[in-house]
């Protein structure tokens, strides 16, 4: 791959994008103590270049010739470089701007605020950005790209020239050969990646699964696995380092877990270890190779469901695709992976994909595939690896609770929650725990919607479950309500939130005998507090779920709930109108105090208060706080008068 260009204009200096400045900042001093991944990622990089160009040209198969599409890694200890070089697609002016001068990703400059200075923390957020590109600069002091894309003239290559401190130049050359030359002047103290034997070592380690042979030039070929793939038309100083076998194709038997990790690095450009994966090869009616992977960090756009998403497709090992979204559902648009079949057609279009039935029986198997791994990652003794799974992807996967009615029993079984029961403060009890621990005769699996855990777990509406010992299940996501209304049951026993309509406990209050009198005299209550707050509570009645707390608010079987609301506000939307119902505790002090109150200001004082109050222990925002304010003023003050 030879590498011949001649200055054709003078360079012209550009300013990286703000958010670059601060990633290449933070990469080289939050990985300096894993600078080696820098050759993992320009390999990486090389290689989807490759891969890209081979998809192009089965339309234009004059675009790659008779050339064999491959890569190489060249040292010249006297310069003191690194080179990395691919005969791929190439890059246009346009495209080397785009890709090397910014990152084109929404809400970055508020992601990179997460950024904490914690190595090992920032390197993972760091890795969710898929700009391995610039991880040359922990090894590098100045980087030099050169490019030419592969349908373009020799005259239209580019070079890129940056020290990674702010700036780059752009300049345009002659370049005789299509693809992507990446050029790195080393730092004094990076000299390791001079030797000949490291460099062969770091390919065999990170980039043996390429599909394309890595070549060295210079010296014999290093022992290992490379060598038994290496071609016999390799000239004696230009060696194939690597297997060049697509990891995928090779039998499960025989990859080591350490391939499997260096491979989902390479096609998630990811800096962490996956939790888990499933490499399965289906024969017979349809034919293909799936190896997909549950990674163990949320990448940032997770929550942009218009975002770049799916898995990589092969049709007969040749790349398509790294964004086929079309065989998993977008609840499970975490998962990353390979799929390669054989029954496509190599010109397949997305428009043939979506039509292609065969295309709908493989999705369907790939889901129940992933959430069967899923469900084996749960029941693992290694209890912390699902726990991270929850607390990056749960709320995604609940999602699925209304995209996918076929597997929503499956979806349901991998929830996790808080409950009443829960030891800590994360999500830890499944469905099947709640009903193990339920008496055999409760009909219902009850739940409590909040609008944080800590208002959950204090809600007034558990204190008749935790007197009865009845287990509540805790939800809090801002999902959460809407994600229910599409579980109805999960083995025969139907859900019921417990801050809705009456409750109906068996030996509830309300079934116990009251006295006549008392019973007038609640009623008469009932109807003052009603006449006071009419234009702010639908009903007002005895409660039977509170025993300490003086009041409660209780939705309306139907009505929207809190979250609901927030959701349709924030997306522009006008919630319906309704109100809430108001329930009283006769038992409480304080309403005691109300019914002997004679004077009717002070009453609707009180029951103002007293409604006030019970939106906040919801955990509710009140239209007026500071009218609230007044009035628990107004209260104390006359409590220090007398």
């Amino acid at each position: 791959m030879s590498e011949t260009n001649s200055e054709a204009a003078s360079p012209e200096t550009f300013g990286f994008q703000a958010e670059v400045r601060q990633l290449l900042h933070l990469m080289v001093h939050s990985l300096y103590s894993d600078r080696e991944i820098f050759l993992r990622e320009l390999i990486s990089n090389a290689s989807d270049a490759a891969d890209r160009l081979r998809f192009e040209a089965l339309a234009k198969p004059e675009l790659v010739g008779d050339t064999e599409l491959a890569i190489e890694v060249a040292i010249d200890r006297d310069a003191g470089t690194l080179t990395v070089s691919d005969n791929g697609v190439g890059m246009s002016r346009e495209e080397i701007i785009e890709q090397l001068g910014m990152i084109a990703h929404s809400g970055t400059a508020r992601y990179l605020e997460n950024l904490t200075g914690d190595q090992q923390k920032d390197s993972q957020l760091i890795g969710q950005f898929g700009v391995g590109f610039y991880s040359a600069f922990i090894v590098a002091d100045e980087v030099e790209v050169s490019s030419r894309r592969a349908d373009l003239p020799t005259e239209e290559g580019v070079l890129w020239r940056s020290d990674g401190q702010g700036e780059y130049s752009l300049q345009g050359i002659e370049k005789a050969d299509r693809g992507t030359t990446v050029r790195l002047r080393l730092k004094a103290d990076a000299s390791e990646f001079l030797e000949e034997a490291r460099i062969r070592t770091l390919i065999r380690k990170y980039s043996d699964h390429i599909s394309f042979p890595v070549r060295m030039s210079g010296g014999a070929a290093g022992d290992g696995a490379g060598d038994e793939d290496s071609s016999d038309s390799d000239s004696a100083d230009e060696q194939t380092v690597n297997r060049a076998k697509a990891l995928w194709t090779r039998p499960r038997t025989e990859v080591e877990d350490d391939e499997y990790v260096e491979f989902y690095r390479h096609i998630a450009h990811d800096f962490s270890d996956p939790l888990t994966w499933s490499h399965n090869r289906v024969e017979g009616k349809r034919e293909y190779t799936s190896l997909l992977y549950i990674p163990s960090v949320a990448p940032f756009d997770l929550w942009n469901r218009e975002s770049p998403k799916g898995v990589k497709l092969y049709v007969q090992r040749v790349f398509i695709t790294d964004r086929a979204t079309e065989f998993l559902p977008l609840y499970l648009r975490f998962v990353r992976g390979v799929v390669d079949c054989a029954d496509l057609s190599l010109n397949v279009s997305r428009e043939m994909i979506q039509q292609d039935p065969a295309v709908g029986a493989m999705k369907s198997a790939l889901t129940k595939r992933v959430l069967d791994l899923l469900g084996r990652l749960s029941k693992e003794e290694d209890s912390e690896k699902y726990a991270t799974f929850w607390e990056q992807f749960g709320t995604t996967l609940k999602e699925g609770l209304a995209e996918d009615a076929s597997n929503r029993d499956r979806i349901a079984g991998l929830l996790r929650f808080n409950s009443t029961q829960s030891e800590g403060v994360a999500p830890d009890r499944s469905l099947a725990d709640y009903l193990e621990n339920a008496p055999d005769d409760q009909e219902s699996i009850y739940y409590l919607l909040a609008d944080s855990p800590l208002a959950a777990r204090s809600s007034p509406h558990l204190e008749a479950f935790r007197e009865r010992g009845i287990e509540v299940l805790l939800l809090s996501d801002r999902i959460d309500e809407w994600a229910m209304q599409f579980l109805d049951e999960y083995q025969g026993k139907s859900f019921r939130d417990v801050g809705r309509g009456e409750l109906d406990l068996e030996e509830s209050d309300a079934a116990k005998p009251v006295d006549p009198d008392e019973d007038k005299e609640r009623k008469h209550l009932v109807k003052r507090i009603k006449r006071v707050l009419r234009e702010r509570v639908d009903e007002v009645r005895v409660s039977t779920r509170l025993k300490e707390s003086a009041a409660c608010l209780v939705l309306n079987k139907h009505d929207l709930g809190f979250q609901m609301r927030e959701l349709l506000k924030a997306s522009g939307q006008e919630a319906p109108a309704s109100l809430p119902n108001l329930e009283i505790n006769p038992s409480h002090p304080l309403i005691g105090k109300l019914a002997g109150e004679a004077d009717e200001d002070r009453f609707a004082l009180l029951s103002t208060v007293i409604l006030d109050q019970a939106m906040l222990a919801e955990g509710r925002q009140l239209d007026d706080p500071a009218a609230f304010v007044r009035r628990v003023n107004d209260l104390l003050l006359e409590a220090d008068a007398s």
